[in-house]
């Protein structure tokens, strides 16, 4: 394994797990520990992990950290995948489902396939290729395009989103804090969530368990705005009775 492979290789394990431990990192590849704390140390220097004494973690999410759609794909998979199951569980054929852009909304979307006829509407360009195949109805908002999510905000995407009615939205988010809100890093993202949540009949936060007690930068909507929240059973019981406190319908995967 060339040096930048075992590095990226180190990185995927860290985004799948939280962290990473130089110990089982020297075992699993069969270099020494003082290879990987140079790796790890490298790492650092990139901004893409945090060191600490004996390994390493993701670096702490402030309001402002905004990880692109790449960097968040490998994170917790088998979650995502679960929480997309149950999703598609709740919608019904002939339907209209409205997509916010993410990678648990795009593993939706690649669950959707099982249906025949769905009209889809989402402001993002890769779930739009990702049902291009399919015999859907697919409408992709305009606006200017957000490379670092594939997302297309702005004043076109909230002005097409204001004339659409959808029976369904599938919104995930990047912090759920029950005092705030729902939150995203970046304004005009929460301008076009908001517009969504305006557009849809139900709402459904979708986001695996570490989104929850977190705030970022730019507020979507209250809690008290979701109908029912879809994440993984890791979440703490506290929160899990806030939520049905507020009369939001908790599914846990």
């Amino acid at each position: 394994m060339l040096i930048e492979e075992r590095r990226q290789h180190i990185l995927s394990l860290a985004q799948q797990h939280g962290r990473v431990l130089v110990e089982d990192l020297s075992e699993s590849l069969g270099i020494s520990r003082i290879t990987i704390r140079k790796d790890l140390d490298y790492l650092q220097r990139r901004g893409v992990l945090q060191r600490t004494h004996g390994g390493a973690l993701l670096p702490q999410s402030g309001t402002l950290f905004d990880p692109s759609l790449k960097e968040k794909e490998g994170r917790h998979l088998q979650e995502k995948q679960r929480i997309a199951v149950a999703a598609v569980n709740l919608i019904q054929e002939g339907q209209c489902v409205l997509l916010d852009s993410g990678t648990t909304t795009t593993a939706i979307a690649r669950t959707l396939k099982k249906f025949s006829h769905l009209t889809i509407i989402t402001n993002a360009v890769n779930i739009a290729a990702e049902l291009s195949g399919t015999d859907f109805e697919v409408l992709l908002t305009g606006g200017s395009l957000r490379k670092n999510s594939f997302s297309l905000v702005g004043p076109l995407a909230e002005e097409m989103l204001h004339d659409m009615h959808a029976d369904i939205l599938f919104l995930g988010v990047d912090g759920f804090d029950l005092e705030v809100g729902l939150t995203t890093p970046n304004v005009m993202e929460s301008r076009v969530n908001r517009a969504m949540v305006k557009a849809a009949k139900t709402i459904v936060a979708v986001c695996d368990s570490t989104k929850f007690n977190r705030r970022s930068l730019s507020k979507i909507v209250d809690a008290t705005s979701i109908h029912h929240v879809i994440t993984d059973h890791n979440l703490p019981n506290e929160t899990a009775d806030a939520l049905r406190n507020l009369n939001i319908k908790l599914t846990l995967v």
